[in-house]
């Protein structure tokens, strides 16, 4: 009589701890003491999907927790984080970047220009400095620096498919959607033509 031999599929925790090359219970407790802080067992369940999903180490900073606005928890990625998923695509060949300044030579906006192997065209992305710019310490510092991360973070969803991720600048007007009923009235039926 032989048995059969089952091989169970790690559990989420336990893939980013072989990942990681640690022991998944100090992982946990690691993750819940720093950048997952304050996350419920849920959260971090979401939280380490995500980091799996894309192949990010919470521990380097490329991806953290982020209080959302009415409650919960939302994965906020780092510029090191996207840079890591974009470098990591097999289609990526490159990026540039081209300030854009108004007629008295100020930083107007920034291009972020996306070249891709399988495409003849590069895709192209404008991120403008009155739009993104924000109120807080790394934008009063270095503003050029944060228009570049902005335009590289946005360029990189459109070839790429990311989704589901927030950056850094987004992360404080994102609101945790609950669950609710969708109503919808069909005013009238859907005629096909064959």
């Amino acid at each position: 009589m032989s048995e059969a031999l089952t091989i169970r599929k790690p559990r989420a925790l336990e893939a980013m701890a072989e990942r990681l090359n640690v022991e998944p219970a100090k992982l946990f407790d690691t993750l819940k003491s720093t950048v997952f802080k304050g996350a419920s067992n849920e959260e971090m369940l979401a939280l380490v999907v995500v980091a799996n999903e894309y192949g990010l180490n919470p521990l380097l900073k490329e991806m953290y927790a982020f209080p959302a606005k009415g409650g919960g928890i939302v994965p906020l990625v780092g510029i090191d984080g996207w840079t890591k998923i974009v470098n990591r695509q097999p289609i990526f060949d490159g990026v540039e970047f081209n300030d854009v300044e108004d007629e008295h030579g100020n930083l107007f906006a920034i291009e972020c220009v996306m070249h891709l192997k399988n495409r003849a065209h590069p895709v192209k992305l404008r991120e403008r400095m009155s739009e993104c710019a924000r109120s807080t310490d790394p934008w009063t510092k270095m503003p050029s620096r944060m228009l570049r991360h902005r335009a590289f973070i946005q360029a990189a969803r459109i070839p790429f498919g990311i989704s589901g991720l927030v950056d850094e600048d987004e992360a404080p007007d994102v609101q945790v959607m609950r669950s609710r009923p969708i109503k919808a009235e069909i005013v009238e039926p859907l005629k096909l033509e064959v």
